[in-house]
């Protein structure tokens, strides 16, 4: 009797054991390590940012990932979208590179963002099969109502269960390729989120919106709004608007993050967890391999990594590596031919047939989006176009910066002020313009003026708003167009104006001829210095 007493006592004090070790468990302060990126846009090896070569890539990155993932038990890696349209290596095997490398680093979520959509329905259905991470989007539906992909998906860690559900952008209707819009309906992002999230904390302790919206000033936009209408989500991870951020965003007390672009930053959230609640939250944004100049005590000059050299996986980089090199054969190929040579020299100092070629390709790659003109700083025109055939590697060579194609709405007060800041660039500076079709204008050096202004045949009326389009440096306000910075509405499509230019080029047969248009008069001269004259290197 005495041992069957002790031995139930035995059991009971083990039963005990057994629940107080899970109650401390369930109770216990915990951490959820939440890294990101957004905006990859076909990075996936090392790159030249800002004259420094060798930033970002997926390598680097998974080296990161990997170190984290050591010293952490709980960590989520997602991606807010945007992996397509970017540099060669990428574009010329349909984000191929980007996918495997994402695979590699065992991605628990990617978003769908915009530019997921710029190529055909049936590619995008490929992607989203063709790697184990899956893609997520509450508000994307085919034209019968079935989700594309899946609208979130459930993590379960020790002690609490973690929902992520993605959002993309309904500005993808307007902004991405028609044909593709054709097969899908994009519903309205808060509507969604207000019905899903009730649900899902039925279903998860966390939830987090991992989003492809955006973050603007009007708080009635992007992610600004979802937290707004929205507020009970723990964290939202977005992307979209290539926001560079050194603290989150808080609206509703919902921290919004974003990791800037191009995987040159990994972003690190971590929310400490009390109860299966969120109780904290910190983040930060790390550099990969970003290096800045610094100047010594001695006056020598040298470049300092923001935080330690991250090396790249051995493994990842052999398998990418491959793409590169197929790159260089890529580029080799012909893709028109030039009756005449398209020269630079003059390009900084009026109007010329390469500068015409190159505005009338960025007018024409964004020709779905009603856009008045187009206009180019003549410093990102860096050699003339040779005659004969015309490959690839040509066109890189004419436009060699990471510059992609935006569009900006500028009021008309402030078109007048574009006009304005033109008249007083000397020629010879790299702020020269170059323009499309539909705009005629005189430069009257000697009133310091542009006259005879003319928009599609119209004066410019200063209560309209105008729809222009350029290349990134310029609409920042690179080469002292300030006034860009005035735009109500700014969309970066993210090609590279290299490409817009080759496909430009294909569209129209290839055959190239020399022309100038008449869309510049220039009366006086301001001269400011020799430019500096490319040769073309041999076909």
């Amino acid at each position: 009797m005495r041992k069957r007493l002790s031995s139930l006592i035995g059991i009971a004090l083990l039963l005990l054991l057994a629940c107080s070790t899970l109650f401390a468990a369930e109770t216990a302060t915990q951490e959820l390590v939440v890294l990101h990126t957004n905006d990859t846009h076909g990075h996936p090896l090392k790159f030249t940012d800002n004259m420094i070569d060798g930033v970002g890539g997926l390598p680097a990155r998974a080296t990161l990932v990997k170190q984290i993932r050591a010293t952490h038990p709980n960590v989520l890696l997602l991606d807010a979208g945007d992996f397509n349209t970017g540099r060669p290596e990428s574009n010329f095997f349909k984000a191929e590179p980007d996918l495997k490398g994402m695979a590699y680093l065992e991605y628990d979520a990617i978003a769908l963002g915009n530019h997921e959509f710029d190529h055909s329905f049936d590619l995008l259905k490929k992607q989203i099969n063709s790697i184990k991470p899956p893609f997520i989007s509450a508000n994307v539906k085919t034209k019968d109502g079935k989700y594309l992909n899946h609208p979130y998906i459930i993590k379960q860690f020790k002690g609490f269960k973690v929902a992520i559900f993605g959002l993309t952008t309904k500005e993808t209707e307007t902004i991405s390729n028609p044909e593709v819009l054709k097969y899908v309906t994009i519903e309205d992002e808060v509507a969604v989120a207000q019905k899903l999230v009730p649900e899902l904390r039925k279903k998860a302790d966390i939830v987090i919106a991992l989003v492809h919206l955006g973050i603007y000033e009007d708080a009635e936009k992007g992610s600004k709004r979802l937290a707004k209408y929205v507020p009970d989500i723990d964290l939202i991870v977005d992307g979209h608007s290539h926001t560079k951020l050194d603290e989150p965003i808080y609206v509703n007390n919902v921290p919004i993050v974003q990791a800037y672009q191009w995987g040159i930053y990994l972003g690190k959230g971590v929310l400490t967890i009390s109860n299966k609640k969120v109780t904290g939250f910190t983040w930060e944004a790390i550099p990969i391999n970003v290096r800045n100049q610094v100047t010594n005590a001695d006056g020598t000059k040298e470049l300092k990594y923001l935080t330690q050299e991250i090396p790249e996986d051995p493994a990842l980089l052999a398998l990418l590596q491959p793409y590169a090199e197929r790159v260089n054969e890529e580029l080799s190929k012909v893709i028109g031919e030039a009756e005449d040579i398209f020269p630079q020299q003059d390009v900084r100092k009026k109007e010329t047939a390469i500068g015409n070629l190159v505005a009338d390709a960025t007018l024409w790659g964004v020709r779905h989006l009603n856009v008045d003109f187009a206009i180019q700083n003549s410093g990102g025109i860096r050699t003339s176009l040779p005659a004969g055939p015309i490959t690839k590697r040509h066109i890189y060579e004419v436009c060699p910066f990471d510059n992609s194609l935006v569009v900006v709405s500028l009021k008309g007060t402030d078109v007048q002020a574009l006009f304005d800041f033109i008249a007083t660039i000397p020629q010879g500076k790299g702020g020269f313009p170059q323009v499309s079709e539909g705009v005629k204008f005189t430069i009257n050096y000697n009133t310091g003026k542009c006259e005879n202004i003319l928009i599609n045949g119209q004066p410019i009326d200063p209560n309209r708003t105008y729809r222009i389009a350029t290349n990134s440096f310029t609409a920042s306000g690179g080469d002292g167009y300030e006034m860009f910075k005035n735009a109500t509405d700014k969309y970066d499509s993210s090609l590279f104006m290299r490409d817009v230019i080759i496909e430009y080029i294909i569209n129209y047969g290839g055959k190239l001829k020399p022309e100038l248009k008449g869309r510049i008069e220039i009366i006086g001269e301001k001269q400011a210095f020799n430019a500096p004259v490319f040769m073309p290197k041999a076909a």
